[in-house]
């Protein structure tokens, strides 16, 4: 049986979503905690008064990764799925913003790239180290990792196991921002989270379909489906709310719809 323990933690505060990953103090992801990022999404997206996600830690790191020992007693078979469980971020239809602090390795480098929004501190380092255990990253990151970053750095880090430190993911596009310390960081996410969620939900909800799917397919076919999705959202309450607040210089009020 793998290593047992550890837990992912939800607590709502108005329309925000924190969801922290809590085992110990390098946070290692055991198999139980996997599914249960599945599971803690699945009521986020089923909250329709759920804006926005926060991810987090309560370690004194983000996650040093997986329960390596414990891998090897779990069945072959069950290993076809993996990775769709801790990559539930990148499927939600809701914002999700990762707020990240020390070590973020293997499993947990592979969720935060599922997220659509990464902040750091200093001690932030990135890293899939598979390749020390013969291994390959199996949760999305040879595929996240590439079309971050671009193909070569993301050979050269993933085949050599090499960490990338704060402020080079900063420079490449893996951290949006970088505050001072984990008191920053998270001062830095809720109000990050709290602007998020003031926008509205199905124009925040379409923007993050239209770019992920967009990313993956030609030019033209990214932007028909930008062109497509827009006019969507031309017929909405949002946007006539939108309008309407710009033209009487007030604050919109978006349902949603």
């Amino acid at each position: 049986m793998a290593l047992t323990g550890g837990d992912v933690l939800l607590e709502k505060k108005g329309p925000i979503a924190y969801l922290t990953l809590s085992h110990g103090r390098y946070t290692v992801v055991t198999w139980e905690m996997r599914q249960l990022v599945a599971d803690r999404f699945a009521d986020i997206d089923a909250d329709p008064d759920i804006r926005v996600v926060v991810v987090r830690s309560d370690g004194e790191h983000f996650t040093s990764g997986g329960d390596i020992a414990g891998f090897m007693e779990v069945d072959p078979i069950d290993f076809t799925d993996l990775g769709h469980n801790v990559t539930a971020p990148a499927r939600s239809t809701k914002p999700v913003i990762a707020a990240i602090d020390g070590y973020c390795f293997g499993v947990g480098c592979e969720m935060a790239l599922s997220c659509d929004i990464r902040l750091g501190t200093p001690r932030t380092q990135f890293a899939l180290p598979e390749m020390n255990l013969g291994m390959i990253p199996g949760s999305g990151g040879t595929q996240r990792l590439s079309r971050l970053i671009g193909l070569s750095r993301a050979k050269f880090h993933i085949m050599t196991a090499t960490r990338i430190p704060a402020q080079q993911a900063l420079d490449w596009g893996i951290l949006a921002e970088v505050h001072d310390d984990r008191a920053a960081l998270d001062a830095a996410a809720d109000a990050l989270a709290a602007k998020m969620a003031g926008f509205s939900p199905i124009a925040q909800r379409t923007a993050k379909e239209v770019l992920d799917k967009g990313i993956d397919g030609p030019l033209y076919t990214g932007i028909d489906l930008e062109r497509k999705a827009y006019a969507m959202l031309r017929s909405t309450h949002d946007f006539a709310e939108g309008v309407a607040a710009f033209g009487e210089k007030r604050k919109p009020e978006f349902t949603g719809r």
